[in-house]
């Protein structure tokens, strides 16, 4: 089968093609871009054609940026639990994703590109968290310069390099993905062992949220732990008398609780995540009435509201 159409579509459109690609791995689609970027720069003739592929590079990445941007603006903290959920493990995500924002401030958008994941969780962030859309705009450019600009220029360094990889793929072609094939299998592999694992976890008895409301109507008395982030508590609210607590930092607030006295952990991850993983903690330190709240916050939330 004759493929040189498809190469002369490669070689006639190579800003298109690492527009699409791009934008569609901004957008959280499971595509390789750096390899595509690399490529593409490994074929040019002349450093002064880089420029061309590095500007379709950053609208692409500006383009999903803006459109995740104003999805978080719009729907504030829902959309990143939406993106979580996507993920085959979403254990904490959103407070990870949050927290490494808030700790990083606007560089997370600089230098966010280069870390897988995190790229695609930020500029929603952004947008939730109320960062002006110009001063977005411009940290996502010089993120998507910074990261677009380093592969280019290492495809177009190593075009011998890469050349020789071509002529091996073609002579071992067959053998390379089968090597590949089983990196990516035992990466899915591990992903979906992390996932069961947390199903396990998953399994210690939780309190609804209407229980909780009675219980505390009744009288009774009861630890509340609060695992959202500082700015999620600043945005949606905080829950009366709830302590607030890391994750990394629950064996220092134990010191100050009762071990015998009914322990209720929530947060506001996919799943409990977070509650789930303080539950199991506190339940290592000596805590016997240890309880993740089903459904988190969004539950209290409509139990309260219910009322």
């Amino acid at each position: 089968m004759n493929f040189s159409w498809l190469n002369d579509l490669l070689a006639q459109h190579q800003q298109l093609l690492v527009f699409i690609n791009v934008l569609l791995q901004q957008l959280g689609l499971p595509v390789p871009a750096v390899p595509t970027m690399m490529f593409q720069a490994s074929q040019v003739t002349h450093w002064l054609s880089l420029p061309m592929l590095l500007l379709a590079a950053v609208c692409a990445s500006l383009l999903a940026d803006l459109i995740w941007y104003q999805a978080g603006k719009q729907f504030g903290y829902r959309i990143l639990k939406f993106l979580c959920r996507l993920s085959i493990n979403p254990g904490s995500c959103v407070n990870q994703t949050e927290q490494r924002f808030a700790r990083w401030g606007i560089w997370s958008l600089v230098f966010g590109k280069f870390i897988p994941g995190f790229s695609t969780m930020a500029p929603p962030v952004a947008g939730a968290l109320g960062m002006s859309r110009s001063q977005f705009l411009l940290a996502s450019a010089i993120g998507a310069a910074l990261w677009a600009g380093l592969a280019l220029a290492a495809g177009y360094a190593l075009q011998a390099q890469i050349a020789v990889l071509l002529v091996l793929l073609a002579i071992h072609g067959i053998r390379i993905v089968l090597v590949f094939a089983a990196i990516l299998a035992s990466w899915i592999g591990w992903k979906f062992w992390q996932k069961k694992r947390f199903e396990r976890m998953a399994a210690i008895p939780h309190i609804q949220a209407s229980d909780l409301q009675a219980l505390l109507q009744q009288g009774q008395q009861a630890q509340i732990i609060d695992l959202r982030s500082p700015t999620l508590v600043a945005e949606t609210g905080i829950v009366p008398g709830a302590l607030q607590a890391e994750l990394s930092h629950l064996a220092d607030l134990s010191e100050q609780l009762s071990r015998d006295t009914l322990t209720v952990t929530f947060c506001a991850c996919p799943g409990d995540a977070s509650a789930i993983h303080a539950a199991h903690r506190l339940q290592e330190l000596g805590f016997t009435q240890v309880r993740p709240l089903r459904g988190g916050f969004d539950a209290w939330q409509q139990e309260t509201q219910a009322k």
